[in-house]
């Protein structure tokens, strides 16, 4: 019998209608692909298309193997069942993941396809699992969590939840499952599997390499990387919900002028639209958007907008859209998606032609006003119940690649804007998935609460991002719900939040603040309510130096920020970064969950807990630290107890660099 074949560059295993290809897919990656019942479908969901590099394949009667680089992937033929198992090993000859063996008389298949009635298949792939190796990435999940071994993820959008199906391990390997179906994930200390509701093939892609940097910038380099940031991308972000009219936004503008505050990006929020769907200003809050923006820019500051992918039954284009098969469809009843101040469906993202109708009504409402940047809010899609199953896209039903919606809705954006010559595009946005950073979205952590746990979750989610390829971070600085602005605890915690937020890829004021106040337009229909105040000044004689002051130090550090975002664009590098990516020889650095470096040389350790005014900090093996505040040298490898009044937070230089910032802390 002939199991193997070599085609090209690839090898190929065939026996009992199972289809398995093994292909070189960018340096030191390998990309397998397995079908039943078929041959591999071509094209890519996510991976861009790789470089040609040098292969070294070898074929038997019961074993093959391919190596390409630093990796090199072994396909043996179990004599019972003729089952194929893949073990795949680095340079030196190290195991670093395997598929299940069949286990004999157990029949165990390590990729199960189980048909599902009207086509397609549920898929089960499963990899021995060492108890021993440490986990991370995997997109934003709300815990506070760092080694993801033994974790449970659903493998689908939520609000406040992206999944981003790529993760670094501590063996050296990396490990995308280059699926967009809605799933689960299960990290067993026995088994790793992973669990695709609905789909056609399997695919996975994995990597080698010495150093957590090498892999990122590998599946960076699959992938795409971000593009530049432009310059009001480096500095502090005003925005709250929501100035509802045009004089509220040029005022809260000017205040900032007039204190002399730096002001890059301010955010006009949800419903400054009539109905969801009609994507513009409403006239009788708005009446001349074009002056404002022109105003805002005269001060320096840009204009962001909200825009949701909701079109309400009322909206003036809900009609058209619907004609056209715009819009994403419910596979059986009503089509209401959600309910919000009216009955709401979702424009397709995935539908290339919804992407064009869509930019021509934003290009015409918002872009030729002067806007260039925009907040992609409910990229989930946010349906009400997040029954997946329920609901189709142009692209395939939501159960087999609804995953792809938020990056296809930054798509739409990004191509957009690029048509009208716009360059360095960042656009904030709920969600992301696999790719969503070479359209430039900014994600930020969705709809969390203004609470210490929530706080401590960001961390861990920030530094999850970066390594699943998503450098540009945020959230809302001291949570979103349930932040009461004269609260005295309230702004204990906003003054730590945004401390950490001088510290992240992007700094964004945002939140719901209490108590709220009723909009009544002029015929009597309540509109969205607005929060509290939420500007620097808002939160007391105490609080308001504090934030001026890490406004400041945002500032001081521009250039050190841009010079990470171009690193971020050039290579795929995470602007906040696990303590281990630049110190993987530490063992400690893997454990950390509360502290992180921002770039290379800064490390930050948000006080993150209530009532602390002192804390625990780990400095990583290998190099020397400058306290930022008092310029006192520390040595690595140690931990250290630093005190930390409400004024500050414990930062550190590494090797004196960015000296600049000590004493300003």
């Amino acid at each position: 019998m002939e199991f193997f074949e070599q085609n090209g560059n690839c090898l190929i295993f065939r026996e009992n209608g199972e289809t398995v290809e093994v292909a070189p897919w960018g340096e030191s990656s390998l990309r397998v692909r397995a079908s039943f019942l078929g041959e591999i479908e071509e094209g890519s969901i996510a991976l861009l298309e790789p470089e040609e590099t040098d292969v070294k394949i070898s074929t038997g009667e019961w074993e093959a193997s391919i190596q390409n680089g630093n990796i090199t992937a072994v396909l043996k033929v179990q004599p019972w069942g003729h089952a194929l198992q893949i073990c795949f090993y680095d340079q030196n000859g190290k195991l670093l993941l395997q598929e299940i063996p069949n286990g004999g008389a157990l029949q165990k298949k390590a990729r199960q396809f189980t048909p599902l009635p009207g086509g397609g298949y549920e898929l089960r792939a499963s990899f021995v699992s060492d108890p021993e190796e440490k986990l991370y990435g995997m997109g934003q999940y709300q815990q506070e969590v760092m080694n993801l071994k033994g974790c449970n993820l659903e493998l689908a959008h939520r609000n406040s939840q992206a999944s981003i199906p790529f993760y670094v391990s501590s063996l050296g390997y990396g490990f995308l499952w280059h699926n967009a179906a809605v799933g689960t994930v299960h990290f067993g200390r026995n088994t790793t599997e992973w669990v695709a509701a609905c789909t056609m093939q399997l695919d996975y892609w994995i990597t080698a390499g010495e150093r957590p940097a090498q892999i990122v910038e590998a599946y960076a380099h699959a992938t795409g990387t971000a593009p530049m940031m432009p310059e009001y991308g480096l500095g502090f972000w005003q925005c709250k919900l929501r100035y509802f009219n045009q004089d509220q936004v040029l005022s809260i503008a000017q205040e900032y002028k007039k204190r002399d505050i730096p002001v890059d990006v301010l955010v006009i929020d949800y419903y400054h639209w009539p109905r969801c769907g009609d994507w513009r200003f409403d006239e009788e809050y708005f009446p001349d958007p074009a002056d404002m923006v022109a105003r805002l820019h005269e001060m320096g500051i840009e204009t962001m907008v909200s825009i949701w992918p909701q079109v309400d039954w009322r909206s003036e284009n809900y009609e058209e859209m619907k004609q056209k098969g715009l819009l994403v469809k419910s596979n059986a009843g009503v089509d209401v998606q959600m309910v919000f101040h009216g009955n709401n469906v979702f424009m397709d993202a995935t539908n290339p032609r919804t992407r064009e109708y869509v930019w021509e009504k934003v290009k015409k409402n918002y872009a030729d006003l002067g806007i260039r940047t925009f907040w992609l809010d409910e990229a989930e899609p946010e349906f009400t119940t997040y029954d997946y199953g329920m609901y189709r896209y142009a692209a395939g039903p939501v159960a087999q690649v609804g995953n792809v919606y938020p990056r296809e809705y930054a798509r739409l954006f990004y191509e957009g804007q690029t048509e009208t010559g716009q360059e360095d595009i960042v656009n904030l946005i709920r969600c992301a998935w696999v790719g969503s950073q070479r359209y430039g979205a900014l994600v930020w952590s969705g709809d969390i609460m203004s609470s210490w746990e929530d706080f401590r979750k960001q961390i861990c989610a920030g530094i999850h991002m970066g390594l699943c390829g998503i450098p540009w971070w945020t959230t809302d600085i001291g949570g979103f719900h349930g932040g009461a602005t004269q609260d005295p605890a309230f702004r204990r915690l906003l003054v730590r939040w945004f401390q950490f937020g001088a510290f992240c890829p992007v700094m964004r004021l945002h939140g719901s603040r209490v108590p709220h106040e009723p909009i009544v337009n002029r015929a009597g229909e309540v509109r969205e309510q607005t929060g509290a105040d939420n500007e620097i000044w808002s939160f007391g004689e105490e609080a308001y130096p504090i934030l001026v002051k890490f406004i400041r130090i945002r500032e001081k550090m521009r250039d050190y920020t841009r010079s990470l975002m171009r690193e971020a664009h050039e290579k795929g590098s995470p602007v906040m970064r696990a303590l281990f990516y630049e110190f993987p020889q530490d063992a400690k650095t893997w454990d950390i969950t509360d502290s992180y470096l921002y770039g290379p040389d800064i490390l930050v350790a948000p006080v993150c807990r209530e009532g602390e005014m002192k804390r625990n900090v780990y400095l990583p093996k290998g190099a020397s630290w400058i306290h930022a505040g008092s310029g006192e040298e520390y040595a690595g490898g140690s931990w250290y107890e630093v005190e930390a009044p409400l004024d500050t937070l414990p930062v550190f230089l590494r090797d004196a660099k960015q000296s600049y910032l000590i004493g300003m802390i």
